[in-house]
């Protein structure tokens, strides 16, 4: 029996959450599940949207899985994804991008990971206005060492584990040279130390243009805040968008598994909503564990319904809702041998 915290979020995550943990325990795999608040609900109900309780649960007991959370755009609160990445040093962002068979799918053979860094860059939160006037405003770039080298350590590492055969770091640092600069010499150092691994840099607008073209060549890419960001969101369009995009942020203690896509309020109730991106991060949830084969079902399952394209949701071209989506991911899981 393991533990782990359930954070449903707002919007339509109640509902994708339900049917990650469904799917979840048709494998067999013993999960008590410890409810926390973040997000709007929270606020309305603590004051704030990132309690301490729930920050002190996900240390207990190291892993969560959380459904997406409403950030307002330009006021309001501060993301409470970035908050948790901070408060618990969650300083790797991962996302898995694998093909699916889709129907209109537009590459086959795409199985890379983007490694993102969490916790500096231009997401250090470091801006202000210049004037009174609010005419301009200023934001700065942080980069460290220390932040630099546990990132790339961790895309090796990772790379290691996962039996993967190439790292690319990402940078701009033709341009940037003091902070892509430090991030590009500091990768370099620690690719020493992986000499069974191949590696390789791309500067960043190429390396989006690269992806396009032939994202079959790519493998692990850890990079910036920012550019990890942007190349995470671009990776999953190339299989299906972020309806089927998982995710994870992992730290030394903790780790929190969740969606990539946002909390969709406008759909909330109306069971319709594509629960894919969820599912896979519980996957991914699993494989963390050690629960490697109950992940692997977990994944097949999905890609079974997805290609048989009935009981899928409107935006993978099916008219299944959440909840029949769920159900025939479930019973595949319980009656097929995969």
């Amino acid at each position: 029996m393991y533990n782990a915290v359930l954070i449903k979020g707002d919007g339509t995550g109640p509902e994708v959450v339900e049917s990650a943990v469904r799917v979840i325990e048709a494998t067999g795999v013993k999960i008590k599940w410890h409810e926390e608040e973040a997000g709007e609900v929270a606020l309305k109900k603590y004051g704030t949207p990132l309690p301490e309780s729930c920050l002190e649960a996900i240390k207990n007991y190291k892993v969560a899985l959380k459904g997406p959370i409403t950030t307002p755009v330009g006021s309001g609160f501060r993301s409470v994804n970035v908050a948790l990445r901070k408060e618990l040093e969650l300083y790797a962002g991962v996302r898995p991008v694998a093909y699916l068979p889709l129907k209109d799918a537009k590459y086959e053979n795409v199985d890379l990971v983007v490694v993102r860094e969490n916790t500096e860059g231009m997401y250090s939160g470091v801006e202000h206005f210049v004037d009174k006037e609010r005419t301009a405003a200023e934001s700065i770039r942080i980069i460290t060492r220390k932040a630099t080298k546990r990132i790339v350590e961790f895309a090796f590492k990772y790379a290691q584990n996962k039996n993967r055969r190439k790292v690319t770091v990402v940078h701009k640092a033709n341009i940037l040279k003091a902070t892509c600069g430090l991030f590009l010499e500091i990768a370099k150092e620690v690719a020493t130390s992986f000499p069974e691994i191949e590696f390789e840099d791309r500067i960043i607008d190429n390396m989006a243009m690269q992806l396009v073209k032939k994202p079959q060549e790519y493998d692990i890419i850890v990079t910036s805040n920012l550019f990890g960001d942007i190349l995470s969101d671009l990776c999953a369009g190339l299989v299906g968008g972020l309806g089927v995009a998982s995710g994870a942020n992992i730290g030394d203690d903790c780790a929190v598994f969740e969606p990539v896509h946002g909390s969709a309020p406008k759909y909330a109730g109306q069971n319709k909503v594509n629960p894919t991106a969820t599912i896979l991060s519980g996957a991914m949830l699993l494989d963390h564990l050690g629960e490697n084969e109950a992940s692997k079902k977990i994944i097949e399952a999905v890609k079974k319904v997805i290609k048989e394209g009935v009981q899928v949701t409107y935006d993978l071209g099916g008219q299944a809702t959440t909840s029949q989506m769920t159900e025939a991911l479930i019973r595949i899981i319980e009656n097929e041998n995969i």
